[in-house]
C-alpha cells in the first residue's frame, strides 16, 4: 500500500517538476559583467532594488535611434524601462523593450506595440505603428565565438502600418546570462549585421 501512496504521488508530481524545469528566471547581474559582441559591448555599471543600468558601446547606442549612454533594466523581467541622456532618465519607447521578458518557458508568447518615425529610404521622416512578437521556441546548442552554449531560442516578429514585416531570431544562454547570437531578416531589416557573443565576463 505505501509503494502505491509514493507511486501516486510520484504520478501527481512529476509533470509539475518537468514543468517548472522549463521556467526561466531572470538572471541576477551584477555590477562590472561585461558582454562583448561582433558588433559591440555592453557593462552593467549600476544597480539599485528594481533595476541595472548598462552602459552601451556607441555603437549599440546608434542601433537604438538615438544618442544614449546607457540602458537601464527591470530587474524582474529584463524588460527596458529607460534610456540615460545627458545625466537623466527618459522612458523607452522604441522596439525591442521586451524582447526579454522573464520568467519565460517554452511555447510561451508575448506582444507588444510602438511608434516611430523612419529613418531611412523615401519615407524617412513619416511615423509608422509596429506591432511585435516574440515566440519561446526551443533550446538549441549554439556555437559561438565565445564557445558552445545550451541556449533558447526566440522568434521575433515585427510588422508595421507600412505593410512591412519581417522576422530576428535570438539566442538566450543562462549561462552567459544575455544573449549569445542573434539573426536578421534581411528583406526587413537591410544591412544590419548578424552578431555573436566573442567574450564575455560575469563577476
Amino acid at each position: 500500500m505505501r509503494k502505491m501512496t509514493i507511486l501516486g504521488w510520484l504520478i501527481l508530481f512529476l509533470p509539475a517538476m518537468g514543468f517548472a524545469q522549463e521556467k526561466i528566471e531572470a538572471p541576477v547581474w551584477k555590477v562590472g559583467d561585461k558582454w562583448v559582441f561582433t558588433q559591440g559591448n555592453i557593462e552593467v555599471v549600476d544597480a539599485d532594488q528594481n533595476s541595472y543600468t548598462v552602459k552601451l558601446s556607441e555603437d549599440l547606442g546608434a542601433v537604438e535611434k538615438k544618442r544614449l549612454e546607457k540602458m537601464v533594466f527591470d530587474k524582474s523581467s529584463l524588460n527596458k524601462t529607460y534610456i540615460v541622456k545627458d545625466g537623466k532618465r527618459e522612458r523607452f519607447t522604441l522596439g525591442h523593450r521586451r524582447i526579454l521578458n522573464f520568467p519565460i518557458s517554452l511555447g510561451q508568447e508575448w506582444k507588444d506595440t510602438f511608434s516611430a518615425k523612419a529613418v531611412v529610404g523615401p519615407a524617412k521622416g513619416t511615423p509608422f505603428n509596429y506591432k511585435e512578437t516574440v515566440k519561446v521556441v526551443g533550446w538549441e546548442n549554439v556555437k559561438v565565438q565565445a564557445g558552445t552554449f545550451k541556449a533558447i531560442k526566440l522568434e521575433y516578429f515585427q510588422e508595421s502600418s507600412s505593410g512591412r514585416s519581417g522576422k530576428a531570431f535570438y539566442w538566450y544562454a543562462p549561462e552567459v546570462k544575455y544573449f549569445v547570437k542573434c539573426e536578421y531578416d534581411q528583406n526587413l531589416w537591410k544591412g544590419a549585421a548578424n552578431w555573436e557573443l566573442a567574450s564575455f565576463k560575469l563577476k
